[in-house]
C-alpha cells in the first residue's frame, strides 16, 4: 500500500466541517491551523474580528479555507448564538477558556460563576446542541482542552482546576452518551504553555524556568505541539478512543 493513501485513509479531515472555539490564539489556534491543513473546514469562534481574520489568513496562505464566528461564550444565549452560527459540524474543539485564578480565600461566586459558564457550561452546552446532530451522521468528535489543574493543585488553582477537573468528567459522560453513534469525546491535557491565557505565570521568568525543569523533555510547551494528537483526535483513526484524557505535556505529569 502507497504510504500517502494510508496515512490520508487514516487521519484525513477532507470534507469535515470543524468548529473551534478560542481558535484565534494560543493553542485553539494551532489546533484551527492543523484541523485546516488536514482538509477540514474550520470555523474559528473568538471574541475579536481582527484575531479570527489573522488566523485565516494564515490558513488560507497554508492552502486551508474556514470561516470565522465572533462569540461571547460568557453567556449561555452568546453560546446558543454560536451554536446556531455554526449549524451542522463533524468536530467540536472547545479551546475558549477563562483564567481567573485568585488565592481559594479570595475567590467569589462572581468569579466562581464566569469562569463555570465559560470553561464548562460552553462546552456542555454546545455538546448538546451539537453531538445529536453527529449522533445522527453517524460520525463525530468532541475535543475539549483541560489543565494540570484538572490533576494536582498549584499556583492558586480555584475555580479554574475545578472546571478543568469538570470538563474531563464531561467527556466520559459525553462518551458515554453518544460513542455507540459514533460520536467520541476526549480531552488534551497541556503542560505549561506561553499563551495569551497564561500571562500571569508567563511574566516571571523564574517560574518558566521551573516549570520548564519539571518536565522530562526540558522545555515548556508550544502551541503547535497540539497539532498532531488534535488531528489524530478529530480523525477516523482515533475511532477507539473513548473518553480519554491524553496528556501533552512533555513529561510534566509524571516527573
Amino acid at each position: 500500500m502507497d504510504p500517502a493513501t494510508y496515512l490520508n485513509d487514516l487521519f484525513s479531515l477532507k470534507g469535515r466541517v470543524a468548529l473551534v472555539t478560542g481558535g484565534s490564539s494560543g493553542i485553539g489556534r494551532a489546533i484551527a491551523l492543523a484541523l485546516s491543513g488536514a482538509g477540514a473546514r474550520v470555523l474559528v469562534a473568538a471574541r475579536t474580528a481582527a484575531t479570527i481574520e489573522a488566523t485565516l489568513e494564515g490558513m488560507r496562505e497554508a492552502g486551508g479555507f474556514g470561516d470565522g464566528i465572533i462569540a461571547d461564550l460568557s453567556t449561555r444565549d452568546g453560546t446558543h448564538a454560536l451554536a446556531d452560527a455554526a449549524g451542522d459540524v463533524d468536530i467540536l474543539v472547545n479551546s475558549a477558556g477563562i483564567n481567573l485564578r485568585p488565592p481559594m480565600s479570595d475567590l467569589d461566586e462572581a468569579t466562581w460563576d464566569l469562569t463555570m459558564r465559560v470553561n464548562l457550561e460552553a462546552p456542555f452546552i454546545l455538546g448538546q446542541r451539537l453531538a445529536p446532530g453527529m449522533a445522527q451522521r453517524g460520525f463525530g468528535r468532541i475535543i475539549h482542552i483541560s489543565s494540570q489543574q484538572a490533576h494536582r493543585p498549584f499556583a492558586a488553582s480555584g475555580a479554574y482546576g475545578v472546571s478543568k477537573a469538570a470538563l474531563e468528567a464531561l467527556a466520559r459522560s459525553q462518551s458515554e452518551a453518544w460513542a455507540s453513534d459514533g460520536v467520541t469525546a476526549n480531552v488534551l491535557v497541556p503542560g505549561f504553555v506561553q499563551t495569551p491565557l497564561n500571562q500571569r505565570l508567563s511574566s516571571d521568568p523564574a517560574t518558566v524556568r521551573s516549570l520548564a525543569a519539571r518536565t522530562l523533555i526540558g522545555r515548556n510547551g508550544a502551541a503547535e505541539d497540539f497539532a498532531g494528537a488534535a488531528v489524530f483526535l478529530a480523525s477516523a483513526a482515533s475511532a477507539y478512543v473513548v473518553g480519554q484524557s491524553l496528556a501533552v505535556d512533555g513529561g510534566f505529569s509524571v516527573h
